[in-house]
């Protein structure tokens, strides 16, 4: 609560949720350290992949896509 100052914040991050605008701190406070991060960087951004819930072999459960220091999607299965 001290960090955030925002109750409806610190609830989310506390169960673990994740959404598009979340910074990549709230995110590591949210739902720890990746697995693994896969990065791509082009001439005008540099877009990230965040791997988190490895089921196999180079495979993972939830990949959340990070550009420009921001949650903008996820692909869960």
């Amino acid at each position: 609560m001290k960090k955030y100052n925002d109750a409806d914040l610190v609830e989310k991050l506390m169960t673990g949720s994740f959404w598009q605008g979340q910074t990549k701190g709230q995110l590591i406070d949210s739902l720890g350290h990746p697995k693994d991060v896969s990065e791509l960087v082009l001439k005008t951004k540099k877009k990230e992949i965040w791997k988190y819930q490895k089921t196999g072999n180079n495979r993972y459960a939830l990949k959340i896509t990070i550009e420009n220091g921001e949650v903008i999607g996820w692909d869960q299965k």
